[in-house]
């Protein structure tokens, strides 16, 4: 082994060393108090029927819910882990906290210690880091889209074609977590005609014919890397390209009929007992046909552009404000070759990726979520890192020359950021009210509920028969129905089951007995043998006091803003429940 070798050999393992350490550090920050935070809206709503699918056994695709990764996951999960917070956000947190790692599948084209910087960025992002810590998608499609396209850069810098069939279990685990997958494959395929179109457009602007790239050199050179890969024969260096392309495809589709198809009917079509090709149909026609129906071809985009834009670049300052300016240093000293004399591929492929990703992703998305934010943070840390070690190298090399004024600025600039990503990381921590408004979406409510709702639990531990009545109602300025349901059996038939989440999710995994009211009912007749809990809006507090003598009132935001509710405790029931937990 040269001397060359041997230190470029060394400067890997330090690099990879560096890296394994970052990833050991974005797990615990992900799982640290993970179950801190009250549920949200949303995850209460999937919670809810992973809870169904765990106590049912039945599941089926429902896209409003988006894909079946995370009732699949968490219905094994809660199989060996007590039904929580922490459980059902644990997947996300876990792959969350791993994705530093999949930098290391780009390591031919970063610099050793922009790999490092790369995964830092991973790791720490205050928008990341948050909704690794929610039970949500975005990250897991991100995350799986990332390692797969990782994979197939290996294989193309490798030539080991076998690298295509974890691109493509990958890529399947990334479509069974959220419909957007479609979007990452076109970005994936927009970036790369967008670099092969820069890299001819450089060559024919020096004189060379477009023609004879496309026509001549191209086919020529796909021709001696099919020798080269295929041992010197050209039949056989196909055979293995067609080969590998049928294993990623099959390793794809394998991986997706694993999660789309329908249980318990996929279960038993293996045991023999049902027919396989009607799972088969389900698990991929069908569920194309279900995606294509809801996201694609439904009404989930008809908004205006501007509000949705405004509001994502809000996010995204708030959220990743160190990320954005080393994204540009990075997009700038790469297009100008200061770091390697040339404009690197991966870069511009991932800046195209991520530009496309602001601008898309409000005309995309169904509502005005910072969450989305995640999808251009992803692609934008690669220029990040490349400008961050850009300017870390710059004062190693002041420190070198012994300029003091090249060492004080690379130390600012470092410390500061820092500084500010830690700073951000720490107020985001759990956050749920409306001071970081920026960044949390607005369906959150507030921490203090959990300890009421703990308190609803025991009592419906130590209760026989109804635990709670939720109270329904209209707000003072509209004619909605919140919190009624006609029939609790039924709880979907409405007409207003999805105003009472995140609660659902919290009364089904303690086994309260609910039922509510109609709005129109008369307050003195819908209390009437009340039972130990009341949960009503805030608005119908006043009405409600009087008829509830003895209970405690305890009022919580139930949004960021603008909706508050109270829950009443029978106080003696809460004693004796209190008495028996001691």
């Amino acid at each position: 082994m040269s001397t060359d070798s041997g230190a470029e050999a060394v400067a890997r393992s330090r690099a990879l060393l560096a890296i394994l350490g970052v990833a050991v550090l974005a797990l615990l920050v992900r799982l640290v108090d993970l179950g801190g935070r009250i549920f949200h809206w949303d995850e209460g709503r999937v919670g809810y029927w992973i809870l169904r699918y765990h106590e049912t056994g039945e599941f089926s695709y429902r896209p409003i819910i988006h894909g079946p990764f995370l009732p699949v996951v968490n219905d094994h999960l809660f199989a060996v882990l007590p039904v929580a917070d922490f459980t059902a956000r644990l997947p996300v947190a876990v792959v969350g906290g791993l994705l530093p790692l999949s930098v290391w599948l780009f390591r031919e084209h970063l610099r050793r210690d922009e790999m490092v910087a790369l995964a830092l960025f991973l790791a720490a992002n205050p928008l990341l880091v948050y909704y690794s810590r929610f039970m949500r998608n975005d990250v897991l499609v991100a995350a799986f889209s990332v390692v797969a396209l990782g994979f197939v850069v290996r294989a193309y810098d490798t030539g080991r074609l076998a690298y295509l069939i974890p691109a493509g279990v990958s890529f399947a685990t990334g479509s069974a977590t959220k419909e957007n997958y479609v979007v990452y494959l076109a970005c994936f395929l927009g970036a790369a005609f967008l670099v092969f179109d820069h890299r001819l457009l450089a060559r024919t602007s020096a004189g060379e014919s477009a023609r004879d790239i496309l026509f001549s050199e191209l086919p020529a050179s796909a021709r001696e890397r099919l020798r080269a890969r295929g041992a010197g024969s050209l039949g056989y260096g196909a055979v293995r390209y067609v080969a590998g392309v049928l294993g990623g495809l099959l390793a794809f589709l394998v991986v997706f009929v694993f999660f789309y198809a329908p249980r318990p009917d996929v279960w038993n079509a293996l045991g023999g007992s049902a027919p396989m090709l009607p799972v088969l149909e389900a698990g991929t026609v069908g569920a194309a046909s279900e995606m294509v129906g809801s996201w694609l071809g439904g009404s989930h985009q008809s908004h205006e552009y501007l509000p949705y834009l405004k509001d994502f670049l809000e996010t995204f300052a708030y959220g990743a404000p160190v990320l954005i300016v080393f994204a540009l240093v990075g997009v700038v000293v790469d297009r100008y070759g200061v770091v390697a004399g040339r404009i690197r591929w991966l870069v511009a492929f991932a800046t195209y990726w991520g530009v496309v990703s602001i601008f898309g992703y409000p005309l995309a998305t169904d509502i005005q979520a910072p969450w989305v934010v995640v999808h251009a943070v992803v692609p934008l840390a690669v220029p990040a890192a490349v400008g961050a070690a850009f300017v870390f190298r710059s004062g190693v090399r002041a420190l070198d020359s012994r300029d003091a004024v090249g060492v004080g600025l690379a130390a600012l600039v470092l410390v500061a950021s820092v500084g500010g990503v830690a700073a951000a990381n720490v107020d985001y921590w759990n956050a749920s009210t409306d001071d970081d408004s920026e960044v949390l979406q607005w369906a959150q409510p507030e921490n203090d509920l959990r300890a009421t709702l703990d308190d609803v639990a025991r009592v419906s531990a130590a209760n026989d028969g109804t635990d709670v009545l939720l109270y329904g109602t209209r707000p003072p300025d509209g004619d909605e129905t919140h919190f009624y349901v006609a029939n609790e059996s039924d709880p979907l038939g409405g007409p207003s089951w999805h105003s009472r989440l995140p609660l659902p999710w919290y009364f089904e995994g303690a086994d309260v007995e609910r039922t509510s009211s109609a709005p129109d009912a008369n307050v003195s007749e819908a209390t009437a043998d009340a039972p130990p809990v009341v949960v009503a809006y805030e608005w119908d507090r006043a009405e409600l006091e009087p008829e509830l003598d003895g209970y405690v009132a305890r009022q919580h935001a139930f949004k960021l803003w603008s909706e508050d509710v109270v829950v009443f405790i029978d106080e003696d029931a809460l004693d004796a429940a209190n008495e028996t937990r001691g």
